[in-house]
């Protein structure tokens, strides 16, 4: 029985000393999240070079010069 009373001593003074601070919540350092957000804007670079190709060829096709006819004959 001594040796059991000496083992409960012993256990009880290394579990008293394992736990003299207390419980810690463990800190959990979260990092920020960043977001790349792009602005709403649209792409000049090809939009305008795009919308003036269009309006040449709009240009081009109403065009209705009809000098094609060489009818001399009056």
């Amino acid at each position: 029985m001594t040796k059991f009373a000496t083992f409960a001593v012993a256990l009880g003074l290394s579990a008293s000393t394992a736990l003299a601070g207390g419980y810690v919540a463990p800190v959990v350092d979260v990092a920020p999240v960043v977001v790349d957000t792009k602005p709403a804007s649209s792409n000049a670079g090809l939009i305008v070079p795009a919308l003036l190709l269009l309006g040449v060829a709009a240009a081009v096709a109403a065009d209705n010069n009809d000098d094609d006819d060489d009818d001399t004959t009056n």
